[in-house]
């Protein structure tokens, strides 16, 4: 630019009236952002997501017996089995050639079929990889039942239960160690929220204090108790009343002291006195002697 310009500017001086006028200039203030934006997007898939590069690395072999790879048909040297996940995804590649005659219909035909063996390759190390993070072989071996009977685990709640089923379809997407994670942080919410509404009822009721929670406690024990046991009294008060009003009609005729309270209900609601019941009762058990 300074050849350009002449030889009356040297460059140094052009640079700085270039950068001056138009770039800190009204001119580049309106033209160039002060932040450039990543314009860069990342396509990689995440590590450990569904159909990513990390599942195609291969696992260390399975630390089993001879008799325990021939039961599976286990091949450790190939870490394959006899019988894989889609076993018959290699039909798909078997047969196709690449021909100098092929037009643009067939070569695109056959990447789509390279493309549907890729995808079957890596739903099938998927599912190994899930065997190996949640020991499912040692498991279908009876190899884990002593482990979890020496490692206590916390009985699980019927809301829990119903939780961990309704998220059953989301399981493929966590590893082993994810998902006790999400499962034991699940249960410390609920334990802090229970908490949080304990602590606020006790506000409610005018505790600031974690020593008066205490007495507080004791106390509402006590007169839930003492409201139950009236509850239970009045209930069983009820009761007698209502069955000596229900046998108010025939109590006082001749044989009802000889009645249990079976043949008493039966009086009652057939209106037949007990005398008369009696009468009938001797009689069938005479015929069938």
């Amino acid at each position: 630019m300074a050849a350009h310009v002449g030889a009356s500017r040297t460059p140094q001086e052009v640079m700085e009236h270039y950068v001056s006028m138009y770039i800190h200039g009204n001119l580049g203030k309106a033209c160039i952002p002060d932040a450039i934006p990543n314009r860069v997007t990342d396509h990689t898939c995440p590590g450990g997501g569904p159909l990513s590069p990390s599942l195609t690395t291969p696992l260390p072999p399975l630390d089993i017996s001879a008799a325990e790879q021939q039961q599976l048909g286990y091949m450790p040297l190939r870490d394959d089995y006899e019988v894989e996940y889609d076993q018959d995804a290699e039909a798909l590649i078997s047969g196709l050639a690449v021909n100098y005659d092929d037009d643009d219909v067939e070569i695109e035909l056959k990447r789509a079929h390279v493309d549907m063996y890729v995808r079957k390759l890596r739903e099938r190390q998927r599912r190994k990889n899930i065997a190996r993070d949640y020991n499912l072989v040692p498991a279908f071996l009876g190899r884990d039942r002593k482990e979890r009977e020496r490692a206590p685990r916390r009985k699980l709640a019927k809301e829990e239960k119903e939780l961990r089923l309704k998220l059953r379809p989301l399981y493929q997407f966590l590893s082993c160690k994810e998902l006790d994670e999400l499962f034991e942080n699940m249960h410390k919410e609920k334990l802090l929220r229970a908490k949080i509404r304990e602590l606020q009822r006790y506000r409610r009721n005018g505790i600031t204090k974690m020593e008066e929670s205490a007495e507080y406690e004791a106390a509402r024990h006590k007169r839930e108790k003492r409201k139950e046991n009236r509850s239970l009294a009045g209930a069983k008060r009820g009761r007698e009343d209502g069955r000596d009003g229900e046998f108010a009609a025939i109590e006082h005729l001749p044989g009802f002291e000889l009645l249990s309270d079976r043949e008493k209900v039966l009086c009652s609601s057939l209106n037949l006195s007990p005398a008369r019941y009696v009468t009938v009762k001797t009689i069938i058990i005479k015929d069938h002697l």
